[in-house]
């Protein structure tokens, strides 16, 4: 797989936080208490109308208290019961580890599921990297992610905080024997106290792996029986192995590619992305965001099949924010849609429309990037000695990402045609989608009113009737969680 080259200068850093100035900064919007447990009449607001400077503050307030917690537990003496091991020190660290996420529900650790915090916490305590009077909760290690993925999302690189045991040289390897091969952790260096893997990290790298023949013209067939059909009664068509094969052996123009790159291009910058997350608790307070690059690889032939890399770097994502970013891209390049219409999708007063999300199989998140704390510890300041950087594990990075996640990716398309079935639902289904049109004219049809539960029946009930995917991009309406 070819490098891609950041040819761009680095993103803008937000100057750190010292203790002092968290100690004197107000508590958010998030800690204000209920009427009930204060005793006066302040309503409690939720962090979905956050600004990005409540979240600041809110992370300020949060290290300072868990500085003093340190501090205070440090200071104060243990009492040991008879049967009670020595207090092994814990340090705090950037833990540095990569993933194929098929088989797991998601990086956020969740009691119902098996995912990529699950099992990666109870490896460090199997391995002694976690004492057994904190294993009982990730909170008791203040465990915290640089970003979260969904299910079936890769990581080549990620990064979790957490004070841990670091006393054996060799508790990487022994970490890595309890996981299975799909989860490698690459190393870890020691931080600062306040270093908290999340609101530390300036910027996060993505991929998607796209086959190009997701870009062909719509379906003959799949236009008409979305004419002629009605809707309840459409079933999704099966590709036969003759056509799937003829998908396969198609290469995108020069042209159609160019368009793809603009396309692309037009993400670059400052926008409001509204329009490409979830609808519920989605507002223009909170929805700006800053891409600082996208870049289109060349075409790649992979067992047969011609394939794109495309990789964003962004300081923040939201919720689907980039599987919608390509649909968007793939529907408009299949259909001619000009490209004025992602202006208008980026509109401050722009309708709310609904974008399909593009399938989760080609989506990986590359690295999270802290330039900030590491030009700290390039002048050595404030104590910050190592940079959290994946440049010394990048040779072992680059094979496990070759096998365990470009190769899964590959090998699940060539068996499952995941991306076609995403076309065959998007065009069976495209009630939802009329604003995909060669005027680049969003009609009142698929303007989506927030809080709306109709929009999200009308595609249920094609759920209900066996047609699952052509469902998916609707249930965004009740999906309330932001990244």
């Amino acid at each position: 797989m070819p490098e891609m080259i950041n040819q761009e200068d680095p993103a803008p850093v937000e100057a750190p936080v010292s203790l002092e100035q968290a100690s004197t900064a107000e508590a958010s919007p998030a800690e204000v208490k209920t009427a009930g447990e204060t005793g006066q009449g302040t309503k409690k607001r939720g962090n979905r109308g956050q600004t990005c400077k409540d979240r600041r503050e809110h992370a300020a307030v949060k290290r300072r208290a868990r500085i003093q917690e340190d501090r205070e537990a440090e200071s104060t003496p243990r009492v040991k019961s008879e049967n009670s091991e020595p207090r092994k020190p814990k340090r705090r660290v950037a833990l540095m580890l990569g993933f194929c996420g098929t088989e797991f529900q998601g990086m956020q650790v969740n009691p119902n599921a098996r995912t990529i915090e699950g099992d990666l916490f109870k490896a460090l305590c199997e391995a002694g990297a976690v004492s057994e009077e904190n294993a009982t909760s990730q909170q008791k290690v203040q465990l915290q992610r640089a970003a979260r993925t969904d299910k079936g999302v890769h990581a080549a690189g990620q990064v979790v905080s957490l004070k841990m045991i670091v006393e054996d040289p060799d508790i990487v390897e022994k970490v890595n024997a309890k996981l299975c091969d799909q989860i490698r952790v690459w190393g870890f260096v020691r931080v600062v106290q306040s270093f908290n893997a999340k609101t530390m990290c300036d910027s996060r790298v993505y991929e998607y792996l796209l086959p190009t023949y997701v870009l062909m013209e719509p379906s003959e067939s799949n236009l008409r029986l979305a004419q002629t059909v009605p809707f309840e009664e459409r079933r999704l068509p099966e590709t036969n192995a003759e056509d799937m094969k003829a998908k396969r052996e198609y290469r995108v123009s020069p042209e159609k590619l160019q368009f793809v790159r603009d396309a692309f291009a037009k993400y670059k910058g400052s926008h409001d992305f509204r329009n490409l997350t979830v609808t519920r608790g989605c507002t223009e307070s909170n929805s700006m965001r800053h891409m600082h690059w996208f870049e289109v690889s060349d075409p790649m032939i992979i067992d047969g099949s011609e394939w794109l890399s495309l990789k964003v770097k962004g300081q923040s994502f939201m919720l689907h924010q980039i599987r919608k970013m390509v649909g968007l891209v793939i529907l408009m390049t299949r259909s001619g849609a000009p490209l004025k219409l992602m202006d208008a999708l980026f509109g401050k007063n722009s309708p709310r429309i609904n974008v399909p999300k593009a399938p989760s199989l080609g989506l990986l998140l590359e690295s999270p990037v802290f330039d900030g704390y590491n030009s700290r510890a390039d002048k050595q300041v404030q104590g910050v000695t190592s940079p959290v950087t994946f440049e010394p594990y990048q040779k072992t990075i680059d094979e496990f990402k070759q096998r365990f996640i470009y190769d899964a990716i590959i090998r699940t398309e060539m068996a499952d045609c995941v991306f076609d079935g995403w076309v065959n639902s998007v065009e069976v289904f495209p009630e939802q989608y009329t604003y995909i049109n060669k005027d680049g004219v969003i009609p009142e049809s698929a303007i989506v009113v927030p809080g709306s539960e109709r929009r999200f029946r009308f595609n249920r009930s094609a759920a209900e009737a066996g047609n699952q995917a052509a469902a998916e991009s609707s249930d965004d309406e009740l999906d309330s969680k932001d990244n």
